[in-house]
């Protein structure tokens, strides 16, 4: 099995998942929001199958940061997309797109069922 896995190196969640996807031997391609940015069509889709809520990090410095006129524009599905592809440190991490669905952050457990 091979997953698309979405993040940022240096965020300590993305290398814990990374450590366990390795330690169970699953392959994973990995995309680097730093790097290769944030495709608004997945993002979308994302947002469609797991909720702004679970897709928007509401937690991190940069959304904090953030104007309130901005962050009125994750009301709502479309304004969050637009949002999370402009500031992809934004979106929750990681995200990993496997055969059976989609993760958003890492949760032992989840993957552990989703994935083995």
């Amino acid at each position: 099995m091979t997953v698309e896995f979405y993040g940022i190196p240096n965020c300590d969640t993305v290398k814990k998942a990374r450590k366990w996807l390795d330690a169970k031997g699953i392959g994973y391609t990995f995309h680097d929001y730093k790097k290769e940015g944030a495709d608004a069509a997945k993002v979308s889709k994302w947002i469609d199958a797991k909720g702004v809520d679970t897709v928007l990090n509401r937690r991190g410095t940069t959304w904090r940061k953030l104007p309130d006129e901005e962050k009125a524009k994750a009301d709502d599905a479309a304004g969050a997309a637009g949002l999370l592809v402009e500031k992809p440190s934004m979106i929750k991490r990681p995200v990993v797109e496997h055969d059976g669905g989609l993760l958003v952050g890492f949760n032992e457990s989840e993957w552990e069922a989703a994935l083995c």
